[in-house]
């Protein structure tokens, strides 16, 4: 069977019924996580969002639903799970920046996570967070990302590479929230995710916190998590519009004014990416990359 029609048959069954929680050897030890989830009128894939986390089994979880007041049976949807969830609420609210940050000053969690309400944490995802965690406890922990249909088909593969910040200011987004932990100690030195973005928040706010040469990463190997891809999705609506204008604006804080120092830059992040495969032979993924 092809890897991708197999990882969208397990991908399924994941998200299929709520199922009971298997012992994880260290749990006692695995970090506190913060899980948000902030919802509007999701209805059609937030129970898929809410499956994805809850069967992870991870044994020191605290998860977070924000809803901005929906109307299309969402919170009947939170309702059927609220014994498993450490605080939801369904109010209107500024939007999707404004949600994570009300859970944002409620999250007790050493690592916060959050994932959006049309989106999925892949199995094991969370086990092996914790597992790096006790390895490496750095401030930012993040994988590699799958695109999924409506229908948690398993369309492509989104690698990423150990963190550059150059890369991130120069190529645009290096670690995306579908597999990002990050440290809430980031939240209480540099502050809560900026309202004023309506789709770049995630780059402004990862941006901003790497851009302090204290802030530690690490990639975990394998899935984090899946963005799914649809009509209503901001990537579909306003990514080439309103995503552009709030990148550059992002950027316009970091970037340097010299252009030929910033083509060098730019070079040595293709060349780097590039080499960060080859040298783990994965021939197949770069001529996938250089043909989109």
């Amino acid at each position: 069977m092809h890897f991708l029609e197999q990882t969208t048959q397990d991908l399924r069954n994941f998200l299929s019924a709520l199922k009971p929680a298997s012992a994880t050897g260290n749990a006692p030890r695995y970090p506190k996580l913060t899980v948000i989830t902030p919802s509007y009128n999701q209805a059609a894939f937030l129970e898929r969002t809410i499956l994805s986390v809850l069967n992870q089994g991870y044994p020191n979880l605290e998860y977070i639903i924000v809803d901005g007041g929906s109307n299309d049976g969402s919170v009947e949807v939170i309702k059927k799970y609220e014994q498993y969830l450490s605080w939801w609420v369904s109010e209107k609210d500024r939007g999707q920046v404004h949600a994570i940050n009300k859970a944002l000053e409620r999250a007790t969690g050493e690592y916060i996570s959050f994932q959006n309400s049309d989106d999925v944490y892949f199995p094991g995802t969370f086990t092996r967070f914790g597992e790096a965690a006790l390895k490496y406890p750095v401030d930012i922990l993040y994988g590699d990302l799958y695109m999924i249909t409506t229908d948690d088909e398993v369309t492509e593969i989104l690698k990423t590479t150990s963190y550059d910040f150059d890369s991130q200011i120069l190529e645009g987004m290096q670690i995306h929230n579908q597999s990002l932990f990050f440290k809430r100690s980031l939240v209480e030195k540099y502050g809560m995710f900026d309202e004023s973005f309506r789709f770049a928040f995630d780059y402004d706010f990862i941006t901003r916190y790497t851009s302090h040469p204290s802030t530690t990463t690490k990639k975990i190997d394998g899935l984090g998590g899946a963005l799914r891809v649809h009509a209503e999705a901001k990537s579909s609506t306003i990514a080439t519009t309103i995503g552009r204008e709030e990148h550059a604006r992002v950027q316009k804080l970091y970037i340097s004014t010299n252009t030929g120092l910033n083509k060098m830059k730019y070079l040595w992040c293709r060349v780097r990416k590039i080499a960060y495969f080859i040298l783990r032979f994965d021939i197949q993924y770069i001529r996938f990359r250089l043909s989109r």
